[in-house]
């Protein structure tokens, strides 16, 4: 992965493709609906790697959603089984959307959903998302960047497996376009600290609800998953984070 000299970013853990307990119905999702959704790219030596010079056309790669999409990229980092990804696509129809995942299984669910709703505005990467971030975007290319509940490595020896730190929000910073936006949302109090903490010491982002106490409302276009559902069941509640790229 090309980086910047000094600059260790953190990648997959698991550095294989998710492909465990795909049932028929979901092999016959990813056969039906993988050449209308899903990005295949070479990979590297990992199966969620990357190949070495590989870049996409993201212009090109939208070209057939009907003159619909605009060249606007909307990207979702650890996309799940799509449900905040396709309410996102719903509501803004005329953005193109890039979801990357790693778990077949999410990803043929996605593909379900998207279908279900008639969407063609979203594409499915996957590959390891911050060496996507880093090679597949240009500078200052994406119009909105979301995590949502990211893997909280919860136990203590593992944090610094979390994906939010100040490498990696070095290099999703240096490419979202000015004004553009960074969303966040997790059900772990201490790593909604971490995150608040790492992106207020980022150069060139802003909190924006700085003002009233940092932390942001649900977006609108942002529904309750079920996944978010069993961890307000389980008492945890939910924080959202919104930052705004500046020059």
């Amino acid at each position: 992965m090309p980086q910047a000299p000094g600059r260790e970013l953190p990648g997959v853990v698991s550095f294989v493709r998710r492909s465990s307990r795909v049932n028929p119905h979901q092999r016959r999702v990813l056969e039906r609906l993988s050449s209308k959704y899903l990005i295949e790219l070479p990979t590297g030596e990992l199966s969620t790697s990357i190949a070495p010079g590989v870049e996409v056309d993201w212009q090109a790669e939208f070209a057939d959603t009907g003159g619909g999409a605009s060249p606007e990229l909307f990207v979702e980092i650890g996309s799940g089984t799509g449900d905040a990804l396709v309410g996102a696509a719903l509501a803004h129809p005329t953005v193109s959307f890039v979801g990357f995942e790693v778990y077949e299984r999410a990803v043929a669910s996605t593909m379900s959903k998207l279908a279900a709703a008639g969407i063609r505005n979203v594409r499915l990467v996957m590959v390891d998302a911050v060496q996507g971030l880093d090679q597949l975007f240009a500078p200052a290319s994406i119009a909105r960047l979301s995590i949502f509940f990211p893997d909280p490595w919860q136990k203590k020896r593992h944090h610094k497996r979390r994906l939010v730190s100040p490498a990696f929000a070095q290099l999703a910073t240096s490419r979202l376009a000015i004004g553009a936006r960074w969303l966040l949302a997790t059900d772990w109090p201490d790593y909604a600290e971490q995150m608040r903490q790492v992106l207020d010491a980022t150069p060139g982002l802003v909190n924006e609800y700085a003002g009233r106490g940092g932390w942001a409302p649900r977006p609108d276009d942002r529904p309750v998953t079920k996944f978010e559902e069993r961890g307000l069941a389980a008492g945890r509640p939910v924080a959202d984070l919104a930052y705004r790229r500046v020059a």
